[in-house]
């Protein structure tokens, strides 16, 4: 740290409050941090630093992409930024605040190193997220500062984030190496690395594998993956523990677990009898976590792919976040899986085979859900009726509406038509036009 001069607080760092533009999102900071930040700068600065640790989180990951990989990871590079900010904040309205690195830092910088992330990549997230710190506070003290003191308050920003970035950084490097030290003397890292080899396709003895990883790789699998969208210090146990329970409701005899981050767990089970008809319903789950399921598979091979099913099934999941339930089976999205592969590409066949009837809509989301059901049903009005709990005549109606919609002759694309639909059910918005955009940018193919 630097000896230099500190003219004081900057009186302006209490003006400042977030965009009126911006919907402010939860803070990714425990309660204890927010509340002590508000009594000391009031909720304002707080709102403000929300919102510049999104950004922040969000130019990282423009940046370093692999510091992202899903909402899990993003929550908790934002966690970090978060901290970071608020900090800033706290320096710059108090000369004598503690200058500690924050410990919503650290939790992130720990879950790199688990992540097996280069430090190089760590350094330059760091780096990125410095200057796009520095320019918001210019810009906010350029708007809020009086113009007399501006020169000075641009100068003890420059010097107070230089200095906090500095130790920021030889704390986050220290940490990180001390977190890849301990996993390297552990046994998680030889687990790991037993796991990732099975999962590349590489050559693995499968007794050895089954002696280090204590987990029949022989047998049947049930894959998941699980993850928490809101990182809290209790999520990885948590995880942990749901994901084992959850496989062994599902009737498997063991379990293989394996942390791949504080909010990620890749986990296996075991399976020798089938799994029963009635998945688990009344199971409590954690609080923001969510497991997809991949399908059973047998053998080394099958261990890979069950997870491979399990990842498309997450990355479902990821598309549509409000149009899933907490847990999702490959087995149960399997087609919009596959079709997804290539997002853009499947929204052009929406378009293509449902033509306005691919509007996001609550009226033509009704209307697909009817037209979707009477043709699972081989167009029984009937059987598509007592699904929807409505009359007969009010599914004649919405289907012929549907058919209108449709833009083109039903009977000649059926397979398509039902493609489409099911792709809509699943991927809900990710996959469809918004409602004021009522025509495509080019016509539908089959005009």
């Amino acid at each position: 740290m630097t000896d230099r001069h500190d003219p004081g607080p900057s009186d302006w760092v209490f003006q400042l409050t977030h965009d009126l533009a911006y919907t402010p999102r939860a803070s990714a900071s425990s309660e204890r941090t927010i509340a002590d930040a508000t009594d000391r700068i009031g909720p304002g600065p707080v709102d403000w630093a929300v919102a510049v640790g999104e950004e922040l989180a969000l130019v990282i990951i423009r940046e370093v992409p692999e510091l992202g990989g899903g909402q899990a990871p993003f929550e908790t590079l934002r966690m970090g930024t978060e901290a970071a900010t608020l900090r800033a904040l706290l320096l710059l309205a108090d000369p004598a605040a503690d200058r500690a690195i924050p410990e919503e830092s650290l939790l992130g910088d720990r879950e790199f190193a688990r992540r097996r992330l280069g430090l190089d990549k760590v350094l330059r997230g760091i780096r990125v997220a410095h200057a796009a710190l520095t320019q918001a506070l210019m810009a906010a003290c350029q708007e809020r500062a009086a113009p007399s003191e501006r020169s000075e308050q641009f100068r003890r920003i420059s010097e107070l984030l230089f200095d906090f970035i500095d130790e920021f950084s030889s704390r986050m490097t220290a940490e990180y190496l001390a977190e890849h030290d301990r996993w390297l003397t552990s046994g998680a890292a030889a687990r790991e690395e037993t796991v990732r080899a099975i999962l590349d396709g590489q050559p693995v003895r499968e007794e050895a594998a089954r002696d280090l990883l204590a987990y029949r790789v022989e047998g049947r699998h049930l894959a998941v993956i699980a993850w928490c969208d809101s990182p809290t210090a209790e999520t990885p146990g948590d995880l942990q523990r749901a994901a084992a329970e959850l496989l062994q409701l599902r009737g498997c005899s063991s379990v293989l677990v394996l942390p791949t981050g504080r909010t990620t767990v890749w986990a296996w089970g075991d399976l020798h009898a089938p799994i029963p008809a009635a998945a688990p319903g009344a199971y409590l789950y954690p609080e923001g976590c969510r497991f997809a399921f991949g399908s059973v598979r047998h053998g080394l091979t099958g261990f890979r792919q069950s997870h491979e099913d399990a990842r498309h099934a997450a990355r479902i999941v990821e598309l549509n976040p409000h149009g899933t339930g907490r847990v999702v089976d490959y087995p149960d999205v399997e087609l919009p899986a596959l079709l997804s592969a290539d997002l853009p590409a499947l929204r052009r066949f929406v378009g293509d085979e449902l033509g306005a009837l691919a509007a996001d809509s609550p009226h033509t989301e009704q209307l697909r859900r009817t037209l979707r059901l009477y043709l699972r049903n081989e167009r029984s009005l009937m059987a598509a009726a007592a699904q929807l709990h409505v009359a007969r005549n009010t599914v004649t109606y919405r289907v012929k509406r549907a058919q209108e919609l449709l833009g083109h002759d039903l009977a000649t694309q059926l397979p398509e038509v039902m493609a489409a639909l099911e792709a809509t059910r699943v991927l809900g918005a990710a996959v469809l036009r918004p409602e004021a955009n009522g025509s495509h940018d080019d016509p539908p193919r089959h005009l």
